[in-house]
């Protein structure tokens, strides 16, 4: 996991205008609110979170960006209020924040699996902003990347949604690296034999 002068520093590199301080409280900010918490492997929560800013710096994402990466499963998940974050953190924040707190509630009430793309399409015209876009796509990447520790199920759901849905949205606004990952973490959830014979294959012939 990022430590915190580590996931500054990072935005810094690329943003030396960015407001150090903001991402500083909202490292803090998203450590305390989502306390004790746990996720499916076992390490604390707010982890994840620390992750999904990771992700965003490598999109160059801007502070705004970051900081509502770090704080994105607060006001779904702990006793956190978009208010809250807007008194905290500003307007632009609270606005991200709010946008992703309604992508995750569609995401929820959604029979995805013959609606596929009416969902992307709707993910699209919710979003009036394209970073929260972003940011729920490096949610979703962190999630693929950490889905073995989830029961088969969920697994095998999780995977569909992601091939159906996220993997189509990516390209769709022009991630591709980020296309490629999540239907290469997809596919092998989802057909794990063709992707071991497909891996075993392309080794052989690397070693040809």
């Amino acid at each position: 996991m990022l430590r915190q002068y580590e996931l500054v520093d990072l935005v810094k590199s690329y943003d030396p205008d960015a407001d150090e301080d903001a991402l500083n409280r909202a490292y803090v900010f998203a450590m305390k609110k989502h306390g004790a918490q746990l996720r499916a492997s076992g390490d604390p929560y707010y982890s994840h979170p620390v992750e999904v800013a990771g992700i965003l710096t490598k999109f160059k994402l801007d502070c705004a960006s970051v900081i509502a990466g770090l704080l994105h499963d607060t006001v779904e998940d702990t006793d956190t209020t978009v208010e809250e974050v807007r008194q905290l953190f500003g307007d632009q924040v609270a606005s991200l924040v709010d946008g992703l707190t309604k992508l995750a509630m569609i995401e929820q009430k959604s029979t995805y699996t013959k609606q596929a793309e009416n969902l992307r399409k709707l993910l699209l015209a919710m979003s009036e902003d394209i970073r929260v876009l972003l940011i729920k796509l490096a949610d979703r990447l962190h999630n693929m990347r950490t889905l073995h520790f989830l029961a088969p199920e969920k697994r095998t759901r999780i995977a569909r949604e992601t091939l159906d849905i996220y993997a189509p949205l990516a390209e769709r606004i022009g991630m591709q690296e980020v296309k490629s990952e999540l239907e290469e973490l997809a596919f092998c959830e989802l057909y794990k034999e063709a992707h071991d014979s497909i891996i075993a294959r392309l080794n052989f012939l690397r070693e040809q």
